[in-house]
């Protein structure tokens, strides 16, 4: 591994491109991406290194970090192959970018620049080859990239210099003390054993994903020490204690095991072995319960295979997740090897699964996350047993594909696509169009438009400025927009058995019953959104007229609502 080597251009084979454009992937479309990315990864970080050479410093100059770890990687190729490509390592990359082209902030810039010292301790490490590096230290932590953290017992608070050295697998690290003098501490990192006291010496975690014959055939990082796991800042570790980390275990096992379904590769079907770390978000421990649902997920270009998760309790949604951030990191890597489309930023588009105005990159993002959110609900739709399931299954399958297509037809009408970005959506076009002819039961299918007719009401009503007329560029925006809770997306999931609400009697397909209740509610408050994107949609289900079909096209016209 070298800095200076020279690449031969990229050609992606079209039978790749192709797996990719419809939405899904083969482990070989993949694993070209991530050939893709290392030569990137590689590039960027010579670009950073002509930086990082001027910069004053107390460490060990980057140069000679850079030196120590090119020796290891010629003697110990593939652990420090996978130092470069873990998605830490790529966010730290680009986090550092940004902050000496000065568009990100963080601790002094010479601590963040020694974390190249850190990864090159760590391939001294898998290598067996002898260094001493001068350190940041951060209250006595020095996190080692791939391995874990050493923490110094009665260390300084702060950030501060030690000495770190290796030889033969064996860490020495050496800090001031917190009064006076230093503290030093021994271990052996690749032994991933925690020390006696469980305090000096902490093991990076890995979540273990199992083969049918109940043997480990590959682990997932789970990332919960690494300052730069998150999707751009800087941050401490937030270690998750042992029953929170089990959960992790328990969650992800049976999640695998829902994505082990046979078949050929496509849009919703992952091997959970692409998947490089995932950060656990937001919790460290296995109390207060955590919700059914993911409630946050994330994942950024500049860390492929990565992905950061609120863990939730279910396994299936924990599942879902990981193949709608799988399909941002896929599309991602496409992003770096082709100009898809031009894209000024503007946010005017609406997104069927988001709450406010998207850029078009966003839309395609979304585009082909949730083409794959909707495979994976229609192999689940395939396997389902029992009402319940089958309802779900459909449903979801229903209402991705529906909001999918949606973003498809934007995309492909925008007029900003390449010729590449035309290929791509084209292919989810088509993907989408088959999926939109299989039969879906009647209940869940009718459910599914009514939640897509609701979230677009809804949008409108509250984005959109009704004083404006619309341009031919999209419309205008209303200023005292807010961000607003979208309710209805997985209330409208199961069928109501005795509804009550006027939502509720709309999901039972009680339409009468629920523009009644509507029209009571906006007794009170004829604007209020939520309220008047059911009675819209209630009243368009009753009469699909011409007037009620204008009324869905421009619902933020509606002023005021109508009394009957």
């Amino acid at each position: 591994m070298t800095s200076e080597q020279h690449l031969a251009p990229f050609r992606m084979p079209d039978r790749l491109f192709a797996e990719l454009a419809a939405g899904g992937g083969s482990a070989a479309a993949v694993a070209f991406l991530e050939r893709a990315e290392r030569a990137r990864r590689l590039l960027l970080l010579r670009t950073l290194l002509d930086h990082l050479d001027a910069l004053p410093t107390p460490l060990t100059p980057a140069a000679e970090s850079w030196r120590f770890l090119k020796e290891a990687a010629e003697k110990s190729p593939e652990p420090v192959e996978r130092l470069l490509l873990a998605p830490a390592t790529g966010g730290w990359i680009c986090h550092m970018l940004r902050r000496v082209q000065g568009t990100a902030t963080g601790p002094p810039l010479w601590a963040e620049a020694g974390h190249l010292g850190a990864l090159a301790l760590s391939a001294s490490l898998h290598a067996g080859t002898e260094t001493t590096l001068d350190v940041p230290l951060t209250s006595g932590r020095l996190p080692l990239p791939g391995l874990g953290m050493v923490r110094l017992p009665d260390a300084r608070e702060g950030l501060a210099v030690g000495r770190a050295t290796t030889a033969g697998g064996e860490l020495t690290v050496t800090g001031p003390g917190r009064t006076t003098g230093s503290v030093r501490v021994t271990c052996h990192p690749l032994t991933r054993r925690a020390d006696a006291a469980g305090g000096t010496w902490l093991p990076l975690r890995t979540l273990t994903l199992t083969g049918a014959n109940g043997e480990a055939h590959a682990t997932v990082v789970l990332e919960d020490l690494d300052p730069y796991r998150d999707l751009d800042d800087h941050l401490p570790p937030a270690r998750l204690d042992e029953d929170e980390a089990r959960e992790w275990q328990r969650l992800f096992g049976e999640a695998a095991r829902i994505l082990a379904r046979p078949g050929r590769p496509g849009p919703g079907r992952v091997d959970p072995a692409m998947i490089r770390a995932i950060v656990p978000f937001g919790r460290t421990a296995v109390s207060p319960p955590p919700p059914p649902f993911v409630q946050v997920s994330a994942s950024s270009g500049d860390s492929f295979g990565g992905m950061l998760i609120v863990r939730p309790a279910s396994a299936l949604a924990l599942a879902e997740t990981v193949v709608h951030e799988l399909q941002h990191s896929k599309l991602a890597a496409l992003l770096h090897l082709f100009p898809l489309l031009e894209d000024d930023r503007a946010e005017r588009y609406y997104a069927p699964w988001r709450t406010d105005p998207r850029h078009l990159t966003g839309l395609l993002h979304g585009a082909y996350a949730f083409t794959g959110v909707a495979g994976f609900w229609r192999d689940r739709l395939a396997g389902a047993e029992g009402g319940e399931a089958v309802e779900r299954a459909a449903y979801f399958f229903a209402l991705r594909r529906l909001q999918s297509r949606l973003a498809v037809r934007t995309l492909l009408t925008s007029g900003r696509l390449t010729a590449q970005g035309r290929a791509l959506v084209s292919g989810l076009a088509r993907t989408l169009d088959g999926w939109l002819r299989e039969p879906v039961p009647h209940a869940a299918l009718t459910r599914a438009r009514t939640a897509a007719a609701l979230h677009r009401t809804e949008w409108r009503l509250r984005n959109v400025d009704p004083a404006v007329e619309t341009p031919s560029d999209g419309p205008r925006f209303r200023a005292d927009r807010t961000s607003w809770p979208d309710v209805r997306t997985h209330a409208f999931a199961p069928r109501p058995v005795a509804p009550h609400t006027a939502d509720e009697h709309l999901a039972a397909g009680d339409a009468a019953a629920a523009l009644t209740r509507y029209a009571g509610q906006l007794a009170a408050d004829p604007a209020e959104p939520h309220a008047l994107a059911g009675w819209i949609v209630a009243r368009a289900v009753l009469d699909p007229g011409r007037e009620t079909r204008r009324m869905l096209a421009r619902p933020e016209l509606l002023q005021p609502l109508p009394s009957g």
